[in-house]
């Protein structure tokens, strides 16, 4: 394990649970606090790359209003003095919001997300915005406005995505919380490659409003922090109904920080081998990490149980199926006119929707309702199930091709199509890179994964070591765009082209390789798809989650 600790009177040690109590305590003050995180970020984001904007001087305005109330008697709660960031998907009034893209790269929103009002209004200190893969979704990117982020433990080596310089932020102490999203990972991948806790909580628990959408049946906003406790705090903060958001679920808001505890008795743990074993390519050293993570939770007294599910591969086709048609749509009129300021890696996924059609989209659906039944038989005997959450440890940048987004199965896609929370946290090192455990739950119950995701973490000791980043160091150099692929013959390039014209693509050629490279990908896909249904199959239009 990285030998890093960071003493404890390093502000950029403290964890929202440490910082909310000596705020509370007035030991430090939200001024203190804020300078600090103003000093660390000038010192090492030049080697991460994290932030794309930092708000110092908004920061420094809400931590002396924090700092007022707090002296006044007037605590708002956990949150109220601590500093926080954002994926820079989230809206925000009057700071600009670019989702990591050139087509938005000088956007300003009027008003803030929701979940960033509820954090404001908790007293939290917003000290910028975050790099993302571009629009939540392309990356790692090679040819944007902005550098993709990189990884506090290695900076040659991918942060996961999207929530990418969320991830990178919370790992190096630039910031102790930060909001992400999540459609198919992008909460819990970054989480794991950067070794901290992230959260995807249930479908419709926490507002959507405000927030670049990436695909509308998947989208997930949550907290990533240092430990399941922090995120926690942060979900007490943005959960709960608004009616402004039609997936928004009107339900009673538990304490989720009450509900945490080290004994694990009498808790169901259903354990997910096959998907290591059999589906996906997984590092001798995460098996190993993962088994010794389940006998961890056997004594904490938990009941494990090994569960089969489906293949891994089957939920990343119904997620990507239903994802990909929806992001088209999102970002149709930008890729009709403006195809040549996103990213090859975002085109690379994006454009192959128009190889899709609105048969294969309700296919896609009909599949997923089948899916989410068995998901529910499944919560029947078990509170949560778990299993790693990512094969390995965080490759190097130059590993990255686009075409691995349509040909790898994912450990994390499952828990996007159940609906239901699923957390990550560290659960030990591999090379000096973070390992990972994701613990997954039936919908609206977050508080069960959340309680087992921080026995875990106070049973273990990966929490006591950081990142050594240091600060002037060069890091490696990126590599070049790798560039489309394609393998089609001269009629299978036609079909593409008059796919994409009919679809209203103008694009040029090396745009149209990199649907070409796309295509075969997807005809495999669709074809998995297809499958006899029964004429009462409906489609999983509206979800009714129990």
């Amino acid at each position: 394990m990285p030998d890093a600790p960071i003493a404890a009177t390093d502000l950029s040690a403290l964890t929202v649970a440490q910082a909310g109590a000596r705020l509370a305590a007035r030991q430090v003050s939200p001024v203190e606090l804020a300078s600090a995180a103003l000093d660390r970020i000038a010192a090492l984001n030049p080697v991460l790359d994290a932030f794309l904007l930092v708000t110092a001087e908004h920061a420094m305005t809400q931590a002396r209003t924090a700092e007022a109330e707090i002296g006044g008697g007037r605590l708002r709660g956990p949150l109220h003095g601590v500093p926080f960031a954002l994926k820079d998907i989230f809206a925000t009034a009057g700071i600009r919001t670019t989702g990591h893209s050139r087509i938005c790269a000088d956007a300003v929103p009027a008003e803030d997300a929701e979940s960033v009002a509820r954090l404001q209004a908790a007293g939290g200190t917003l000290m910028g915005k975050l790099a993302t893969h571009e629009f939540a979704h392309g990356g790692p990117s090679f040819d944007l406005a902005w550098p993709p982020a990189r990884n506090p433990w290695a900076p040659g080596h991918i942060t996961g995505g999207s929530s990418s310089g969320s991830g990178a932020a919370v790992a190096a102490g630039l910031v102790p919380a930060a909001l992400g999203s999540d459609t198919g990972g992008s909460i819990r991948l970054p989480a794991a490659l950067c070794g901290i806790a992230g959260l995807k909580p249930t479908y419709g628990l926490v507002s959507r409003l405000g927030v670049y959408p990436n695909s509308f049946s998947f989208d997930h906003v949550g907290p990533m922090a240092w430990t399941a406790e922090d995120c926690a705090i942060l979900l007490q903060a943005i959960a709960g109904h608004d009616p402004q958001d039609p997936a928004s679920a009107d339900r009673p808001v538990p304490d989720y920080r009450a509900a945490l505890t080290q004994d694990l008795r009498g808790v169901r743990v259903g354990v997910v081998r096959h998907w290591h074993e059999e589906d996906i390519a997984t590092d001798p050293a995460t098996v190993a990490a993962f088994d010794a993570a389940l006998e961890v939770l056997r004594a904490l007294g938990a009941t494990l149980e090994t569960v089969r599910l489906r293949p891994a591969k089957q939920y990343s086709d119904v997620k990507i199926a239903i994802a990909e048609s929806e992001l088209f749509e999102v970002h149709s009129a930008a890729l009709r006119t403006r195809p040549g300021e996103f990213g090859e890696d975002f085109l690379g996924r994006a454009l192959g929707a128009v190889l899709m059609s609105g048969s294969d989209y309700v296919a896609a659906q009909r599949e997923r309702r089948t899916m989410l039944a068995e998901f529910t038989a499944l919560w029947r005997q078990h509170d949560v199930v778990v299993c790693p959450t990512t094969p390995g440890p965080a490759p190097v940048f130059g590993a990255w091709r686009t075409e691995l987004f349509w040909q790898k199965a994912s450990f994390t896609a499952p828990f996007n199509v159940s609906a239901g929370p699923a957390l990550s946290v560290c659960m030990g090192f591999a090379g000096g890179l973070p390992l990972a455990l994701q613990i997954a739950g039936r919908p609206f119950d977050d508080a069960a994964v959340l309680r087992v995701g921080s026995a875990y973490e106070r049973a273990t000791p990966f929490r006591q070591a950081r990142p050594a980043v240091v600060p002037g160091s060069t890091p490696p150099p990126l590599p070049a765009p790798p560039g489309p692929a394609n393998t089609l013959d001269a009629a299978g390039r036609a079909a593409v082209a008059d796919a994409a014209n009919r679809a209203g693509l103008r694009l040029t050629g090396r745009q149209l390789d990199i649907l070409c490279t796309s295509a075969p990908h997807v005809a495999a896909l669709l074809a998995r798809l297809r499958r006899p249904r029964g004429f009462a199959e409906e489609p999983a239009n509206t979800l009714h989650l129990v």
